[in-house]
């Protein structure tokens, strides 16, 4: 943190003249500021998926925080503490956290309530109940318009086309990208038409999937992560076999999978259900193309990758259809 010359004349003072009075600036507004630096630290964190990382500050940053009767600063990272345990399929352990977040924040400090809510919904998605966790993030949405937190409306909104019915999916995967877009949040425009395009991939709708997913690709290509880059193209890819391109589709996932086997052997372990899917994709291309043996057994090789991966846990529905979908072609 940067201070100016006149800040850090009085921490001299305080040093020479007072004990005391140093302790009253660094539990002051000097205090704050480094906590405020510190959360955006966990975030950062959280956003590039070093959840452990992002665990450790968020709990440091909730004890000081609120050492200082710092609360609203303290919601925050308690909410966020929780989530993170959401994320690693622990939410029964992240709920006392929620629990302690819903009892230090209320709708008069902006960042705190907006952040609440936020992790509110999501576990009440977690918990099955879409209705309850949709009007959750409606009321996150409209008070985020109100206090002028543009980018956590479009968090919401981006929620609301994932929770919603069929009808406001849409609806609000649009909406979310209209401010994104008027707001130049960048930064959300790769998620959002990526998520439009599954819904739209839900619905048969392939050539409004392959608009957006090619909008997707084109957001996130402006970034440096090379993961994001990566499901782009196999969403492009994706939505080509769908069509029926299965040449073009098959060139574009066989980088998709040389792609993410090289990051799994860099260390990125995240790499790895990638690997399976551009698998299960090019046995699924293999399969249209009349090769079925070949495909069959591609499709067996990505299921163990997807295991390896842990998709029974995290995706339990989709694991047992693809499941279902090698047991059909077995038997016929």
């Amino acid at each position: 943190m940067i201070q100016s010359s006149f800040a850090a004349a009085v921490v001299v003072l305080a040093l020479v003249v007072s004990p005391t009075l140093f302790v009253e600036v660094r539990t002051g507004g000097e205090a704050r500021e480094t906590l405020q630096v510190r959360l955006e630290q966990a975030d950062q964190a959280f956003r590039n998926r070093l959840y452990e990382e992002a665990t450790a500050r968020y709990e440091g940053v909730a004890d000081d925080a609120l050492r200082q009767d710092e609360t609203s600063i303290g919601a925050e990272a308690c909410a966020m503490r929780a989530r993170c345990y959401l994320v690693s399929g622990e939410a029964e352990q992240g709920r006392p956290w929620l629990e302690r977040a819903a009892d230090l924040a209320d709708s008069s400090m902006p960042l705190a309530w907006s952040r609440y809510l936020g992790v509110r919904g999501r576990f009440e998605w977690e918990d099955g109940d879409t209705e309850k966790a949709t009007a959750t993030f409606l009321r996150m949405f409209e008070y985020c318009e109100e206090h002028g937190l543009f980018d956590r409306a479009v968090d919401a909104a981006h929620m609301i086309a994932t929770t919603g019915n069929p009808e406001q999916k849409y609806e609000w995967a649009l909406k979310g990208i209209e401010i994104a877009e008027k707001g130049g949040m960048k930064g959300w425009l790769g998620t959002l038409w990526n998520n439009l395009g599954w819904d739209y991939v839900d619905a048969g709708r392939y050539d409004d999937a392959g608009r957006a997913f090619e909008k997707a690709r084109e957001y996130h290509y402006r970034g440096t992560a090379e993961l994001p880059k990566l499901i782009a193209d196999y969403s492009v890819a994706h939505v080509m076999r769908l069509q029926g391109q299965l040449e073009e589709a098959r060139t574009a996932m066989l980088a998709v999978f040389d792609w993410a086997g090289r990051l799994l052997d860099s260390g990125n372990p995240d790499a790895l259900e990638w690997v399976g899917f551009s698998r299960w994709e090019l046995g699924e291309i293999a399969i249209a193309e009349g090769d079925r043996s070949t495909g069959v057994a591609m499709l067996k090789e990505a299921l163990r990758e997807l295991e390896a991966a842990g998709m029974p846990d995290w995706d339990p529905g989709d694991w047992d259809k693809r499941n279902a979908r090698v047991q059909e072609l077995g038997s016929r």
